[in-house]
Parts: C-alpha cells; structure tokens; sequence
C-alpha cells in the first residue's frame, strides 16, 4: 500500500529543506501548477529533462459499452494528457523494490465467469487491445477520422 502525498505535504517538505517560508513555497509551486495547467491548456508539450514529458493527445470519439447493462454508448473525441517518464524518474521507479509496502504477493482465486463478467473480460480485452494499439491515432489519421 503507497502513501498519498498532498501538495500541502510537499510544500511542508520543501519550506523544511529549503529554510523559505511556508507561505512562499505554496506561491511558488501553486503558480508552477498554474503555469502547467494554462500551457497545457494551450496544447503546448511540456519537457522537462529528466523527470517528463508532458503532451497534449486528441482521443478519436468512439463507442463504448456500459459493463453493467452491456448497453453500447457512443464517448465524444476528447483532449487528454499524456505524461512519458524521464530517465531520473525510470531509474528510481526501477530501483524501487516491486513489494516495498510491506504486503504479501497473493494469488486471487480462481472464478468461473458469470454472463456479466465474461462481458466485461471481452469489454476490457477490447479496451486493452485498443490502448496497446499505439498505433491506433495512426488508423484513425489514416482512415480519416478526426
């Protein structure tokens, strides 16, 4: 289990580290925020060496289904933001134990599926597939689709 960290957490952790006062720091880092959120906004690809890469990506519209009632449901083209980890951040997350919460590894049960959730493994599998698909935005461009 991971620890959640607030923005109020690191501003504490930086005015500690960094001797500046408290109210300061919450400056600094809400109007960092905001800045990300206005470049963003603009479409603009943020990069910031070593830690990511932060992209603008158009989602296709495309049809959904709803796992409860299987019912297909038409999703609109969105704008959605893609983060690509750097190589400081790569290297920490590897050097990272895989079980540092302490928690055992445990191996669910084995199910039979009902109606429903054999529905939603072919919905997820669908949604998987369409993910790894990186290639997909490409079709999309290909066949015209906006």
């Amino acid at each position: 289990m991971s620890n959640t960290i607030t923005k109020k957490i690191l501003i504490d952790r930086i005015a500690d580290s960094t001797g500046m006062k408290r109210v300061a720091v919450k400056q600094v880092v809400q109007e960092f925020l905001d800045s990300v959120i206005s470049e963003l906004g603009e479409g603009n690809r943020l990069e910031f060496r070593d830690f990511g890469v932060f992209e603008v990506k158009q989602r296709a519209p495309r049809i959904a289904q709803n796992p409860k009632t299987l019912e297909r449901v038409p999703v609109p083209a969105k704008r959605t933001v893609k983060f690509k980890v750097g190589r400081r951040m790569r290297e920490a997350m590897d050097s990272e134990a895989p079980n540092a919460g302490g928690t055992a590894n445990i191996e669910p049960k084995p199910t039979t599926p009902t109606p429903i959730s054999a529905a939603r493994s072919e919905t997820q599998r669908d949604v998987i597939g369409s993910i790894r698909s990186e290639s997909g935005e490409r079709a999309h461009e290909a066949a015209g689709v906006r």
